[in-house]
């Protein structure tokens, strides 16, 4: 079974070939690497030219910087597994963790796996206290609608039968796309899995970008998607 892992990057020079190398080097086989830039401006598009290109299968440039759904759904429409998962360009999110994340898909019992920062007993950075209260509290509304009981709605680990994330029709573009895919998975009576995984969060100095305005539209982004599709 092939799986594209989608790397959407927006200013990440300093992360990017380590996290491509990590990638390559993930205890799964057959991996095809599709890496989104997201019109950057800090140099990144000339390291993608001049050394990751050869390290990836694809790499795919937006015209200007639209958000990080939007770079997925551009990632998405070319991949060509039979699973799709999502990683982000920086360090927070260990590869490593790809066989606990894919193995209820793998073995048929789930269409879309979750991988939550807060449970199971793998080892997380300790750091911002309201960004922990802003998640569970994101992460309760949209169970309130969806009737599900997840534990991290905003966790970037995410895989997806590839058929299944293709056909549905994602339309944010930021942070926002966490919320409607999790609303239309539910809609579409998807069979979700959550697993634990590890978490090497950043700080806002060392290039975190979520903040307090992607939160405001992630409310909108559960009600729209739960109450009007």
């Amino acid at each position: 079974m092939k799986v594209s892992v989608v790397i959407p990057v927006f200013n990440e020079r300093g992360t990017i070939e380590q996290i491509v190398n990590a990638v390559r080097s993930a205890p799964v086989e057959n991996i095809e690497i599709i890496v989104v830039d997201d019109s950057s401006t800090d140099g990144t598009q000339q390291l993608l030219k001049e050394k990751i290109s050869p390290m990836v299968d694809q790499i795919i440039y937006q015209p200007r910087n639209c958000g990080k759904g939007a770079a997925l759904r551009a990632g998405f429409a070319t991949a060509t597994g039979d699973v799709i998962l999502v990683q982000d360009a920086d360090l927070e999110y260990n590869p490593a963790d790809y066989p606990t994340l894919l193995e209820p898909i793998l073995s048929g019992n789930a269409d879309a796996v979750f991988g939550s920062r807060f449970m199971g007993g793998r080892p997380h950075r300790v750091l911002y206290f309201w960004h922990m209260v802003g998640n569970r509290f994101l992460t309760l509304l949209s169970n309130m609608f969806t009737n599900l009981n997840l534990t991290d709605l905003e966790t970037c680990y995410k895989a997806f039968r590839a058929p299944l994330v293709k056909n549905l029709d994602l339309r944010e573009d930021r942070f926002g796309f966490e919320p409607e895919v999790t609303a239309k998975l539910a809609k579409a009576k998807c069979r979700i899995y959550e697993v634990g995984i590890s978490y090497n969060g950043r700080t806002y100095s060392e290039g975190k970008k979520v903040n307090w305005k992607d939160g405001v539209h992630a409310i909108y982004a559960i009600l729209r998607y739960n109450l009007f599709g």
